[in-house]
């Protein structure tokens, strides 16, 4: 079954992007490698999506510093070099500098969390290729709009206020899209492992716009944004030509997909019977007894069973069914479809998007928001302020404080990992939240002590911090939200409940930057001591959760291989 491949001649997949047809891969790769192609693209959307965010917190340190420490440039007439904001970028050269500039922050986070609920709900009626591929062409578009204020000297607040909100409308096309893509291809069994490993895109993408914008940043901060919005926009196109969100559309149907991953459950002594969310085993292995009936089968009976097979999961829209010489269907499948559909592309018609309230209803989908409403305060507001806070509290240059804050995204890949093959093995995501957590808080409080006391203490500090604040939120971003989102068996609800977790975690996302430029006005340590307060706060949202998971494991510790 993992090496299974759409063979059939007779049926052709639908809507199979232009750059596979091209090639012909359609017809010849096998279930494994499509599975391969399809995180790969989607680790390379959305890396994009994060590195394009970047660059405003590398940008600031140039925007808004103390000029009094900046050498006169041998081309600029300055008529007092006293003046301590000679060198800024208006309107950022007052002492509102860091208000002025948190605002910028919440304008997009609060446009991209309060469109994500709605972005979710489109996600789940149009075809996601074309959904993500747009998004990020756009999104492409107004960075470039941003970056282009250098070169024409605008200096109005409003303007780019504007890109903001527009830019974090459109990004909301990305985190729906991926992960509703990887959960088509990829069910439960080993779920925390393959999306810890996949979710490091998000670090990948902070570290690659850090180290592009800090090129640029000293002499021309508009190709701190250009260069990324170049990228992002040629990705999409990419995505375009290549990705393939649904199995269906290479003549994979969801029963082998479902068949493959029981081999592994079946390897890993039923651990996932004991998740928590509900996995329907009797329903997958009353399926898959029937599939590996067809391998006693001639192979001609295979042939014409798969036909019959795909036939019923796939349903064209906007296309036609036609019948061959053979009396065999032949499904006429094209790019013409409509975007927009009243149901579910490419699933089965007993299968139907869910409203708002359904997705709220399911048991954990509030818990898991709220705790990711204070974990994702804390990772943004370090994402957004940790260079600014680097210069202001070293002699580092805007360059090597865009550069000294990778580590902290390098800790959030291996805290994404780590929290992944802790939840594969005990089922316990909440738990595992909690805990990270618990470690975060004196981490931080360490961080703020001793980070700036010489090179060394800042790199290994954030590294540990980073990986111990991230990794919560990594994990309920992707693992939780899709466990959560195919909980309920005859309704298509991932990329609604993954619109709702992960809007709620973006509206703490835009507050906590929003806030630090405020506090940073008193003082960073202050700054230091909302995180801790946020960090406590959310896992404190899944205590509940948390004590439940840890009185099943004492329940069933015989069945865990500690």
């Amino acid at each position: 079954m993992p090496g299974w491949t759409s063979s059939s001649s007779t049926v052709r997949p639908y809507g199979v992007p232009i750059g596979l047809r091209i090639f012909g891969l359609h017809q010849r790769l096998p279930l494994s490698t499509h599975r391969l192609m399809v995180l790969i693209l989607t680790f390379i959307a959305y890396t994009c999506y994060h590195m394009s965010r970047r660059p405003i917190s590398v940008v600031k340190n140039v925007l808004s510093r103390n000029c009094s420490q900046v050498i006169v440039p041998s081309d600029v007439i300055v008529t007092n070099t006293t003046e301590n904001n000679w060198c800024d970028w208006q309107p950022f050269n007052g002492e509102d500098a860091n208000t002025l500039l948190g605002l910028l922050d919440s304008s997009f986070l609060f446009s991209y969390a309060i469109c994500m609920f709605f972005s979710g709900f489109i996600a789940e009626r149009c075809h996601l290729r074309y959904f993500l591929s747009l998004g990020m062409l756009l999104s492409g578009l107004l960075t470039y709009a941003f970056g282009i204020a250098f070169y024409y000297q605008i200096h109005s607040i409003y303007y780019f206020i504007f890109i903001q909100i527009i830019c974090g409308a459109l990004q909301t096309s990305g985190w729906p899209a991926v992960v509703s893509s990887v959960g088509n291809w990829f069910g439960k069994s080993s779920r925390g492992l393959i999306f810890g490993i996949w979710n490091s895109h998000t670090n990948v993408g902070n570290i690659l716009g850090a180290l592009i914008a800090g090129y640029y940043v000293e002499y021309n901060w508009g190709l701190s944004f250009i260069v990324p919005a170049i990228i992002i926009a040629i990705a999409g196109f990419i995505m375009f030509l290549f990705f393939t969100p649904y199995p269906e559309e290479v003549g994979i149907s969801s029963v082998d997909i479902q068949c493959n991953n029981r081999i592994i459950r079946v390897s890993m002594n039923n651990t996932t019977e004991n998740t928590g969310y509900g996995d329907n085993n009797e329903s997958v292995s009353s399926t898959c007894s029937s599939t590996s009936q067809l391998e006693t089968l001639s192979t001609q009976q295979q042939h014409q069973q798969q036909q019959q097979q795909h036939r019923r999961k796939l349903r064209p829209i906007g296309g036609m069914t036609a019948v061959d010489d053979n009396n065999t269907d032949t499904i006429v499948l094209d790019e013409e479809h409509p975007l927009l559909t009243n149901e579910t592309p490419m699933e089965s018609t007993d299968k139907k998007a869910v409203s708002f309230m359904t997705a709220l209803k399911i048991p954990g989908v509030i818990e898991f928001s709220l705790c990711l409403f204070f974990a994702k305060l804390v990772s943004y507001t370090f994402l957004y302020w940790l260079p600014k806070y680097i210069g202001s509290s070293t002699d580092s240059s805007s360059s090597d404080s865009a550069y000294l804050s990778t580590p902290f995204d390098l800790g959030g890949i291996i805290g994404a990992i780590v929290a992944g093959v802790l939840v594969d093995v005990t089922g316990a995501s909440a738990l595992i939240c909690v805990v990270m957590l618990i470690w975060a808080i004196p981490l931080l409080f360490l961080y703020q002590l001793y980070g700036s006391v010489s090179y060394w203490h800042n790199i290994i500090l954030q590294f540990i911090t980073g990986t111990f604040v991230n990794g919560p939120y990594a994990l309920i971003t992707t693992a939780v939200s899709a466990e959560l989102g195919t909980k309920l068996a005859n309704s298509h609800s991932l990329a609604t409940v993954t619109a709702i977790i992960d809007g709620t975690g973006s509206i703490g996302a835009a507050i906590g930057p929003l806030f630090a430029g405020w506090v940073s006005q008193t003082g960073w340590n202050n700054v230091f001591y909302m995180v801790m307060m946020a960090d406590l706060l959310a896992l404190i949202s899944l205590a509940r959760i948390a004590v439940q998971e840890c009185k099943r494991i004492a329940r069933n510790r015989h069945r865990f291989n500690f």
